[in-house]
Order: structure tokens, then sequence, then C-alpha cells
């Protein structure tokens, strides 16, 4: 479980940081979209790890929740952009 968080939290800012350069529209959201993606199976890792009693992630998980939220609202912008 430990490898699978880290791979879809590393896959969070990589995709990011490769949709960032896509000059088309269609490509950023493609690659925005993946982040998103792995933002949510982090979310789900975290309460995985909650609800196995591994640990308390409540801390983890609001910082992810901000995350989402802020590239959430990036994506909407984007998408509503007229180009």
């Amino acid at each position: 479980m430990t490898s699978q968080l880290r791979r879809a939290a590393v896959s969070i800012p990589a995709n990011i940081a490769e949709g960032f350069i896509k000059r088309g529209k269609a490509d950023k959201l493609r690659f925005y979209n993946i982040a998103q993606g792995s933002a949510e199976e982090c979310r789900y890792y975290m309460l995985l790890v909650k609800d196995l009693g591994y640990a308390d992630t409540s801390h983890e998980t609001a910082i992810l929740l901000e995350v989402c939220r802020m590239l959430n609202a990036y994506v909407n912008a984007i998408a509503a952009e007229r180009r």
C-alpha cells in the first residue's frame, strides 16, 4: 500500500508539470485530469489507512483536499477559457 500511495502522490505534481507545458487546451486538461485521478487515488489510500487503523491521516487528508480544490479550480478556469 505504501508504494501505491507514493506512486499516486508523485503522479499528481508530475502530471501538473507535464500539462503546464502543453500548448493546447485539450492536452493541458488531459494531464490535469490524470493528476485529479491520482489525487482521488491518494484520498482513497488515506481513507483505507485510517479505516484499517494504521494511522490517523486527518491532517494529510485535509492537505490533500486543499490540493484537490486548487487543482479543480485551475481545471475549471482553463476549461472556461475562450481561445
